[in-house]
């Protein structure tokens, strides 16, 4: 169940289910990561060059609180629908400039439970660990994007809507137009929450 891509990184189908539409990575922490045609997963660490992949944590706001804490944020995913929302509210958002790994159509990534599991053609496997928290770095980018990606409830809990992490379960290539299939964990299902 592989899809197309149109040339240029971007999917066009993947036989109507969930797909791939972007990948991206950098290999220096910044905000934004670069749109590129493939990346490769590597299991255990994440994606191959990216400034945040590895068994321990590297986000450098995590480094300074415990530079040994396992990296339970090594992908970063994001659903294309929220960037569709995000610009017909005024904010464009090109894929990738988020910092998200890989941009998804077609599947609710925030309603997914934890150990979610997400298979692709290659055999690549990622296993959901939680939701990406958004932060400061989001409003510097662009003002009033972070409270359209942090929402505050009536009672008072917030949405995070900045997309999810996962750690690579097996590691292979992810390109535009891949399918992604996803696999729940056994119930009972525990609800994401920011890691």
């Amino acid at each position: 169940m592989i899809g197309r891509s149109d040339g240029n990184g971007n999917a066009i189908e993947a036989d109507g289910g969930p797909c791939v539409i972007a990948v991206a990575s950098s290999p220096v922490h910044g905000f934004s990561k670069a749109v590129l045609p493939r990346i490769a997963l590597v299991a255990g660490l994440g994606v191959a060059g990216d400034a945040h992949g590895g068994e321990t944590v590297k986000h450098r706001s995590r480094v300074r609180v415990d530079p040994t804490a396992p990296n339970w944020r090594q992908v970063h995913l994001l659903a294309a629908e929220l960037l569709d929302e995000l610009a017909a509210a005024g904010h464009p958002v090109a894929p990738g400039a988020l910092g998200e790994n890989i941009l998804t159509r077609g599947l609710d990534l925030i309603a997914l439970p934890v150990d979610t599991r997400l298979l692709f053609p290659s055999w690549a496997a990622l296993r959901i660990t939680g939701l990406r928290n958004p932060c400061r770095q989001i409003e510097d980018f662009q003002a009033g994007l972070l409270d359209r990606v942090l929402v505050r409830r009536p009672d008072g809990s917030l949405d995070r809507r900045a997309g999810i992490m996962a750690v690579v379960e097996a590691a292979g290539p992810i390109a535009p137009g891949d399918a992604v299939r996803v696999v729940l964990p056994e119930p009972p299902h525990r609800p994401l929450e920011r890691v």
